[in-house]
């Protein structure tokens, strides 16, 4: 059985792209043992590739008051909000790792506001959705909320910012057809 592509476009041979985009996929697939679709499918497009990865590593890998894990949660929970299989389930397998919870992505998926969550992910996650789905209706009260629940403001725009990104990150992997690695399914259950 032949698998369908992993894009609608071009996916260019590891020995054809730029050293340093060739370098970092190697050294992704040594540390998870196999080659996320994202990195080959942008790879298309090197200097978006390098942006892109330059913002995600700028949200994701920085310290903050948030947890890993609960960067992983804004992820699949705005990715579930758009409709984003590759995200739901490759960031999905990242939160159950970094939360070392083998059900929390699935419940995040589904519903977060029935997900073991504490009431404060709650108020990070309902934050992330209207930033996803109703931007322009954000205010005093949605920052109020957040407030409440020990959230500062940086908190707010690292919580916005992710949002926002995996938004644009889900529209590409849908619009380029991305499909999901089969690893990514059963890792951290």
């Amino acid at each position: 059985m032949t698998l369908p592509a992993i894009s609608r476009f071009p996916v260019p041979e590891l020995a054809d792209l730029p050293a340093d985009i060739r370098e970092r996929i190697l050294a992704v697939q040594e540390k998870a043992g196999f080659v996320p679709n994202v990195f080959l499918v942008l790879a298309h497009r090197p200097e978006e590739f390098r942006a892109f990865f330059a913002y995600h590593d700028a949200l994701m890998d920085k310290p903050g008051a948030l947890s890993k894990a609960e960067r992983e949660m804004i992820v699949v929970a705005t990715s579930q909000a758009n409709q984003c299989q590759y995200c739901v389930v490759a960031h999905g397998a990242i939160l159950r790792i970094r939360a070392k919870n083998p059900l929390i992505a699935d419940q995040v998926a589904i519903n977060y506001r029935k997900a073991d969550l504490s009431e404060r992910q709650k108020a990070m996650l309902d934050f992330a959705l209207k930033v996803s789905s109703a931007a322009h209706a954000v205010g005093e009260a949605d920052f109020a909320a957040l407030h409440a629940h020990g959230f500062s403001d940086e908190d707010a725009w690292d919580i916005a910012a992710i949002s926002a990104f995996f938004g644009l990150s889900n529209r590409m992997a849908n619009v380029t057809g991305m499909r999901p690695n089969d690893a990514f399914y059963a890792m951290g259950r």
